[in-house]
């Protein structure tokens, strides 16, 4: 059985901010403290929301009070409200699959990564950084804005390890590079395999990632790069390993891909980076201000019935109540 709680030394936690941390385990974040009786204790969450018309068209021009948010049932106070024009840089991790099933895929693995930290990266404003993993986890580039950076550190990909830690470098991307930025956290995971020698869960990856306010993304490229792939589009799973990663990202508000040929690829880039122009940033206060560890359900309506009819939302659907040092 998986264990639940993992210890990582110091001297492993800041290899790893040196962009040096080799096979590596995630940890549990500390048990929080007791609350404080005499301290008055404000939390809030905040929501990335995809808003669509049908399946693909997405939809912007919406304002805050064309929304409305539930926790468990509840309607809740909206203390935050952004758009396109108003929301706050993107901090995208891209993490990169270099199990050995994808030896003869590299090249081809490595031009997607630094495709897609073009095509999604805002020149003075979004940051991105490069991981890499197998069975280590490698912090390639730490985020910058610089694409020459992140290019000759992708360039720098030569070998593959001999298994695919998946959620561990999920978990430890979320825990040690985004808890604490002062934007948007999103992950963009480029892999074909499913995760065979992780020490986290899949559960685990869902919990941090939400705890950290990170959407995930998922390109999987399982189905090979020669030809189409029939049947195969945006959010369809394939098989079990496919719908864990699909679930990675519908339960942070993201979304999978699964990719059949290059067109396809370029096209999933483009939906991402067109996605996370077009989100709108929500963040309400919980009536429940109780840090008591439960998971709460999150809903997110248009005021307008009509609306809800008409035109789809996606966000995180649930967060756990506890204390997190999060900016």
């Amino acid at each position: 059985m998986k264990r639940s709680v993992y210890i990582v030394s110091l001297a492993i936690l800041a290899a790893f901010a040196a962009g040096s941390a080799a096979a590596q385990r995630p940890r549990t974040s500390p048990t929080p403290p007791p609350d404080d009786p005499g301290v008055t204790k404000t939390f809030e969450v905040r929501l990335p929301v995809t808003v669509t018309a049908g399946k693909k068209e997405l939809v912007s021009g919406l304002s805050r009070g064309d929304f409305l948010v539930f926790e468990d049932g509840v309607q809740q106070e909206i203390t935050f409200f952004s758009d396109e024009k108003t929301n706050p840089p993107v901090f995208v991790g891209v993490l990169m699959d270099t199990s050995p099933s994808t030896a003869g895929k590299m090249g081809f693995s490595k031009e997607a990564a630094k495709n897609f930290i073009y095509t999604v990266t805002r020149l003075r404003k979004d940051k991105a950084a490069f991981m890499t993993f197998d069975h280590e986890i490698t912090l390639r580039q730490d985020f910058t804005d610089k694409l020459d950076l992140l290019d000759r550190a992708v360039d720098k990909v030569s070998k593959v390890g001999s298994q695919t830690a998946l959620y561990d470098a999920v978990w430890l991307f979320c825990d040690e590079k985004l808890r604490n930025v002062p934007g948007r956290r999103v992950i963009v995971i480029i892999t074909d395999g499913d995760d065979t020698y992780s020490r986290a869960e899949l559960k685990d990856a869902i919990d941090i990632a939400q705890r950290t306010e990170t959407t995930i993304f998922a390109i999987s490229t399982k189905a090979g790069f020669l030809g189409s792939v029939p049947g195969v589009e945006a959010g369809t799973a394939k098989d079990s390993g496919d719908k864990l990663l699909e679930k990675l990202c519908q339960e942070t508000g993201g979304e999978a891909f699964f990719t059949g040929d290059i067109l396809a690829l370029e096209r999933a880039f483009k939906r991402i980076s067109e996605e996370l122009r077009s989100q709108y940033i929500i963040t309400y206060k919980p009536a429940d201000q109780s840090y008591d560890g439960r998971l709460r359900k999150v809903e997110v309506r248009f005021a307008d019935k009509e609306r809800n009819k008409k035109l789809s939302i996606r966000t995180k659907s649930s967060y756990r109540a506890i204390r997190d040092g999060l900016k």
